[in-house]
């Protein structure tokens, strides 16, 4: 496991609380997973059966406890509901070490700025914790609403790092790439 604090399991904006998901967000996951809107650019995310949402929070909290980093649940401050999710996941780019930088929100969260707010602040923590690691974003050519949360959050087009995903066209917005 990483040698990163237990206090950063939390980390707090003007308006959001993110914390690290626990089995009682599992419904949460579904349901933000399920909503066909959320996972309409991402459609192989998309959650028909709460057993995947328990898997994929064991695998998010799988990594929690590798590497002392993911997936933070997003609530406004001092309230219980989830708006969604942000956080960093290792993966490999063409052959580099890189940190996908990921956010899903519920369709009522859309368009408040929360997404763009969550992940500025995941992206100013992985610069600080992670700083050996490029930050990247994996976004839908039409997915004009991402792409402006990834330059928001101090991302930009590294049209050189295009890929083919599971739905198709990447384009990659990135922080931090080698020289």
């Amino acid at each position: 496991m990483s040698d990163l604090s237990s206090a950063d399991e939390q980390l707090q904006t003007a308006r959001l609380s993110l914390r690290r998901p626990t089995e009682a967000d599992i419904d949460a996951i579904f349901a933000i997973h399920h909503d066909p809107e959320t996972c309409l650019h991402n459609p192989s995310d998309a959650l028909t059966r709460l057993d995947e949402a328990r898997e994929l929070y064991r695998r998010w909290n799988d990594q929690w406890q590798r590497c002392g980093y993911g997936y933070w649940v997003v609530r406004r401050d001092g309230s219980a509901t989830q708006l969604g999710f942000c956080g960093i996941k290792p993966m490999e780019l063409h052959g580099m070490k890189v940190l996908n930088l990921f956010y899903r929100f519920a369709t009522s969260a859309w368009g408040q700025g929360f997404a763009s707010e969550a992940a500025a602040t995941v992206t100013t923590w992985a610069s600080r914790q992670v700083p050996d690691l490029p930050l990247i974003a994996r976004v839908r050519p039409t997915n004009i609403a991402s792409q402006r949360v990834a330059v928001r959050a101090g991302l930009t087009r590294a049209e050189h790092l295009d890929e083919t995903g599971y739905d198709g066209l990447d384009w990659i917005y990135a922080a931090r790439l080698p020289n």
